[in-house]
């Protein structure tokens, strides 16, 4: 029987800023093979929602879980475990510049525990094709578009079969062009290997053209879309 048990769940959470309580009481759970959209105006809450996920914001109020480990009093030694049953990926790609593509995913499997050479090379020829990156593994970030960057972001966040893509804003420095191809890619990776996303955004378009379920964030609550409401974000690209 397929377990339909939530890799992510939230009870009657305050989501904090620094200091400041930017969202009281969320309730949200994300199950395997969703495709959940965060979306708002900017200041609502929506990345401070995805870095209490990653465990980089404490949980004080409140009950949640990710990928296994309460995150209300997570210990810091738990936290590189917790991180490494999900993928992360950044509006900014947060690649390192100073080595190749290779090179970067190489990093992050040495970094997660990986030993083998031959099964790190095959991992990571897995990753690039998945994300049509495989003839770029030897180019220097900054040889590569922005497009070309997250795509090799998205591979990097593949690397240890997560069970959910975290991804802030992913197409936020990308044009119009870049960006569908990168949600098509995102959408491909949720339908075929049936990786849930949960994904931050304030463009209208991308969640409109590749449905999914959709959690608002406004006036301190963040509550799912209602089959009727009209979303007001100011900024729709």
């Amino acid at each position: 029987m397929e377990d339909r048990s939530p890799i992510i769940s939230f009870e009657n959470a305050d989501i904090i800023n620094g200091e400041a309580t930017v969202i009281y009481g969320l309730n949200m759970d994300v199950y395997p093979g969703d495709f959940v959209y965060i979306v708002g105006k900017v200041g609502t809450g929506k990345t401070s929602i995805i870095r209490t996920i990653i465990a980089e914001n404490p949980l004080y109020k409140g009950n949640g879980k990710a990928c296994g480990y309460d995150l209300k009093g997570i210990r810091d030694k738990d936290i590189p475990y917790l991180r490494r049953k999900m993928g992360v990926v950044f509006q900014d790609f947060q690649l390192l510049m100073d080595r190749s593509v290779e090179e970067n995913l190489l990093f992050v499997l040495r970094a997660t525990g990986w030993k083998s050479e031959e099964q790190m090379r095959k991992k990571i020829g897995e990753v690039l094709h998945a994300v049509g990156m495989e003839l770029k593994a030897h180019k220097m970030p900054h040889q590569l578009s922005g497009g070309e960057q997250q795509r090799i972001a998205i591979a990097r966040s593949l690397l240890n079969d997560p069970q959910v893509i975290i991804a802030d804003e992913p197409t936020g420095n990308l044009d119009t062009e870049t960006a569908d191809g990168i949600m098509k890619l995102l959408t491909g990776i949720n339908e075929e290997k049936g990786t849930a996303i949960v994904m931050v955004t304030h463009n209208r378009q991308i969640f409109e053209k590749y449905p999914g379920r959709v959690m608002v964030c406004k006036d301190e609550t963040c509550e799912e879309q209602q089959a009727d409401e009209v979303i007001d974000l100011e900024l729709t690209i």
